[in-house]
């Protein structure tokens, strides 16, 4: 009777136990992990209350170069610059990639597996237990080399859940950076936006400093006239001390918000100070795209990604109920054994077998049951933090968009007030210099123009940084592809319809 015979009907024994083995014990498995559920359901975006709110305007969704609207070139350089050398982006990649090796994990073991093994051993036989002599007792060599191959069957699919919600949290790392270079760039076109905003407060209290030397030099000839007193003089002087000190303090801002934007560029602060002046534009008009808020979920990267997470906890929790099931492994295995070297290249060494593994859990005390309640806790809140990300994202815009029209209408009576702020003042020092109104007038219609002056350019700036913020609410350019569905969200279902616990029930 040959090797082989043997190890065939060795084999079909194994297999018929095996087969015998899992139908009793998906019998008796069916309702292990009864009454474990998750009742938690991603919401749809137009369950929200948005038409007033959100309203569709047939606009346009942000483009990928949205900052280029500003006319700025140094802008659009110090973007390119940080998308390339940030390390805030060289860590999402980082992440990116150990989630891509961890999926190429998952989907090894979905496959066979083939190995080789040598060995060599020297070792002393007992001569009382299973060797007989001449070798019990004895010191012996054994040389062993074997080609082996497994292969899980995963009747119940666990691998393969497992290697969709590892592809799930690949996608999520993906979006993350997306989250990560959408936040950056936007960090940077603000810091750059409040960089302008310095620049034209500096040439305000630059040209603030001026009108008090004025003011200061029409009072010391008031007052060789007669007209006015040292108190008057040392109430310009000090006035413009005030003003120069404000000024120094505007150059000392400017500095920092140099250095704050090298370091999102991920340089060197003197990389800050080879920044030139911004030249920054109005940019376009502010008009909300249409199928809002349906298309928001492909269009921001946080909400793709908090998708994806449901997705992959679907998979951990369809994994997690396979596990009650058996596992059937089969092997293979083929080689020489020998003892010493002589015989071991020999056909009387060779060795073989094939078979069945088979594991069933029957009792773990609740091990498998713990572990199903945990996933569909990650689960639950998996779907508690994707729908909190679409109500947030919902919020952003609306607020963006009513913060933009508040400005927009602020600015009209703000200008309005700027100039009559400055006619007043014009007038107020053509009376001082006259000798028809005293000191006090002139000196409240000057701080009057300035806050006037600062008004508008505060409310010019935050309409800009408004800007920045609804394109970066609105997703900042970015469109889901890792799905042709993307726009839909996942569905809440965990039940593994591929076990039969669910035709069971």
């Amino acid at each position: 009777m040959s090797i082989q015979s043997n190890t065939e009907r060795r084999a079909s024994r194994a297999l018929k136990a095996g087969v015998s083995v899992l139908v009793a014990a998906v019998l008796s498995a069916c309702a292990n992990y009864a009454g474990i559920h998750g009742d938690a359901k991603t919401a749809d975006p137009q369950q929200y209350a948005t038409q007033q709110s959100i309203p569709a305007e047939q606009g346009h969704w942000p483009a990928a170069n949205w900052a280029d609207q500003f006319g700025d070139a140094q802008l659009k350089a110090l973007i390119d610059e940080a998308l390339t050398s940030s390390p805030t982006l060289d860590q999402a990649h980082s992440r990116v990639a150990a989630a891509s090796a961890y999926s190429e994990t998952a989907r090894a073991g979905t496959l066979p597996r083939i190995d080789a093994n040598y060995s060599l051993t020297r070792q002393q036989y007992s001569g009382t237990a299973l060797v007989p002599p001449p070798n019990g007792g004895s010191w012996q060599t054994e040389n062993k080399g074997l080609l082996t191959a497994s292969y899980d069957l995963d009747l119940w699919g666990k691998n393969r859940e497992a290697l969709k919600a590892a592809i799930s949290q690949l996608q999520a790392s993906r979006a993350d950076a997306e989250v990560v270079k959408l936040t950056l760039t936007t960090s940077i076109a603000r810091a750059y936006n409040q960089l302008a905003r310095l620049y034209v407060l500096r040439d305000i209290a630059q040209q603030e400093v001026t009108h008090r030397e004025q003011i200061d030099r029409i009072t010391a000839g008031r007052i060789a006239t007669g007209l006015d007193t040292e108190v008057e003089r040392k109430t310009a002087q000090a006035n413009l001390a005030t003003s120069r000190a404000a000024l120094t303090s505007l150059d000392g801002q400017v500095l920092t918000t140099r250095y704050q934007i090298a370091a999102l560029l991920g340089a060197g602060p003197d990389r800050g100070l080879r920044i030139a002046r911004p030249t920054l534009g109005i940019g376009d008009e502010v008009k909300l795209p249409d199928n809002l808020p349906a298309d928001l979920v492909s269009r921001r990267p946080d909400i793709v990604a908090a998708r994806w997470r449901v997705d992959g906890m679907t998979h951990d929790v369809k994994e997690a109920k396979a596990e009650f099931y058996p596992d059937i492994n089969l092997s293979a295995a083929i080689g020489l054994d020998a003892f010493g070297f002589g015989r071991f290249l020999t056909a009387a060494s060779r060795t073989a077998s094939v078979g069945p593994a088979i594991h069933l859990p029957i009792f773990d005390a609740g091990e498998l049951r713990a572990r199903l309640k945990g996933r569909y806790a990650d689960f639950d809140h998996a779907v508690a933090t994707y729908n909190q990300a679409l109500v947030t994202a919902l919020s952003e815009v609306a607020t963006q968009l009513a913060d933009v029209r508040s400005t927009d209408a602020q600015l009209i009576d703000a200008q309005a007030a700027q100039d009559a702020a400055r006619q007043a003042y014009k007038l107020a020092l053509v009376q001082y210099k006259a000798g028809l109104t005293n000191q006090l007038t002139v000196l409240n219609a000057d701080v009057n123009a300035l806050s006037a002056d600062q008004a508008v350019a505060n409310l010019r700036m935050s309409r800009r940084d408004q800007q920045i913020a609804l394109a970066s609410a609105l997703g900042g350019g970015f469109v889901d592809t890792s799905n042709a569905n993307s726009a839909a969200p996942p569905r809440a279902d965990t039940s593994a319809s591929n076990t039969p616990v669910d035709a069971a029930r």
